[in-house]
This record gives C-alpha cells, structure tokens and sequence, in this order.
C-alpha cells in the first residue's frame, strides 16, 4: 500500500493532531468506534522507508490523517450499500486476487533471487551473442520482388541508394534517414537479412532482394567495427530484469504443465 493510493487527501484533514497517549495498545485512532489499527500505520511506515522516505512524527501523524480520511469515506460508502452493488463486488474479487498474485510472485522471487554470478553468466552470454563485428547499412523495403528488383537495377545503373529509399521504402523507422539502420549486430536482425549483411564487404549492395518477414529488402553495407560491447556496471540492472522475468516465466509454464485448464468453447475444439 502506498500513501498516495489513500482515497482521502491530508489537506481535508491538517487540523488535526494527536499525541501517543490518545492511542490504545492496538489502535493508531478511532473514528466512530472503529479502530484505525497501528499495524496499518506500522506497513505504510515500512513500505514509505523501503522507498527512500525518512521515518518521522510527522510522517506518523500524515499517515493517520489520511487513515482518518478513508475511514471516514469508508463507512460513508457502507452506509450507501455501494459495497454490496455487483461491480464493486466483482472489482473486490479482482484486488484481492491481484494483491495476492503479486505478494506470492515477490515471496518467489525473494526465495529465487538472480545472483551475481547469473548476472555475470548471462553477460558473457550477451557478449557471445553479439560477436565480435558490428554492422553499419542502409535498407530499402519494399513489397514486392519485383519492385525490388527494380530498384536494384536503379542502383546498379547508379541511382542515388538514400534518395530512392525516402521515396520507397516501407520501414518507417529507416525511411527518411535515406534506409539508414545505424550500427548494429548482426544477432539483432531477422537471419536472413543478418547473412546477407555479413556477405557483404564495405560499400556493396547485395546482388539480389533479401525475403524476410517483412518483405523484400535491397541492402547496402555502409561499413563495420568492432563490437562497442556496453560495460557489465551499465548492463546489470537490465540482466537482473530478464532473468528475474525469465524465472517467472518458467515457474508460470511448470504451474500450467501441471494443471487441468478447460476453457469452454475452446479446448473442448482441440
């Protein structure tokens, strides 16, 4: 729970003050007999301190203010009958399953940590994976084989490769950069396109159209270096999110192995 998510703003309620005497063993305040419990207060201390937030009185006396204020609102709604309308039923059922995956997914997590030396692993990996040449060209996609074909004759013949790909080519990211791609690795590309790069030597343009998913590509290699491999210290934070998120995945597809899922309708099609 976070502060900022209590329904009831401090500013309706900054006139109030309270001293520890006020309070019983197990509650922070009441309102109209209801205890606001000292164990709420305590978790949102805890969850404010683990997000950088220095504990204080007045931090104290904020939160309970803002208990106050939902509490208020809270039995206001009870007294409504708005917690027995059918879509704030469903809506509770929805919270409670969601707060509950989520507390068992960080408890997984917490008990399935990425260590450093998966980290490390899966940096050398990273590095593998990128090879020890980049790649700089240019690209122009377009439909067809024929069209393709076309403007490889073009080129061939001399026509300028940057000036055909902003009047034709169907990459939106590439296409008024003259099909300019960047520097890259060739593990980043679809394989098709990333063999015919490599075939490639400095300034040529491959012989015939390249076929990939997306469609038929003219390809001019620009020039290349070696890899710029980011160092570990700029990567390891983003290392630790795939592998955390991998480890989620794996547990989810065990978890699915394992259990009867009927969908009807569907499964009952198979």
């Amino acid at each position: 729970m976070k502060i900022n998510q209590l329904f009831i703003t401090l500013a309706a309620f900054s006139t109030l003050t309270f001293t520890p005497a006020l309070y019983a063993a197990d509650a922070a305040a009441t309102v109209n007999g209801k205890a606001i419990k000292q164990s709420w207060v305590d978790y949102i201390m805890k969850d404010a301190q683990a997000r950088g937030q220095k504990p204080s009185e007045n931090m104290k006396i904020a939160i309970i203010n803002e208990l106050i204020g939902s509490e208020l609102a809270y039995q206001e709604a009870q007294k409504q009958g708005i917690d027995k309308l059918p879509d704030y039923k469903t809506n509770e059922e929805l919270a409670q399953r969601k707060l509950l995956v989520n507390v068992f997914l960080q408890d997984f997590m917490k008990k399935n940590p990425v260590t450093d030396a998966d980290k490390k692993a899966a940096y050398e990996q990273y590095k593998k994976e990128l090879g020890d040449k980049e790649y700089s060209a240019r690209h122009i996609l377009v439909k067809t084989e024929a069209e393709a074909n076309d403007i490889l004759a073009q080129v061939k013949k001399g026509s300028d490769f940057a000036k055909i790909a902003k009047e034709k080519s169907l990459d939106p990211g590439s296409k008024e950069k003259g099909g300019d791609l960047g520097w890259f690795s060739p593990a980043g590309m679809v394989k098709p396109f990333s063999d015919a790069v490599t075939s490639l030597k400095k300034g040529e343009v491959s012989t015939t159209p390249v076929q990939t998913q997306f469609g038929w590509h003219v390809i001019k290699l620009v020039d290349t270096r070696a890899t710029q491999v980011p160092p570990y210290d700029k990567v390891k934070d983003g290392l630790e999110r795939t592998l955390q998120q991998r480890k989620l995945e794996k547990m989810m597809l065990d978890l699915k192995a394992k259990a009867k899922i009927d969908v009807p309708g569907i499964t009952d099609k198979k």
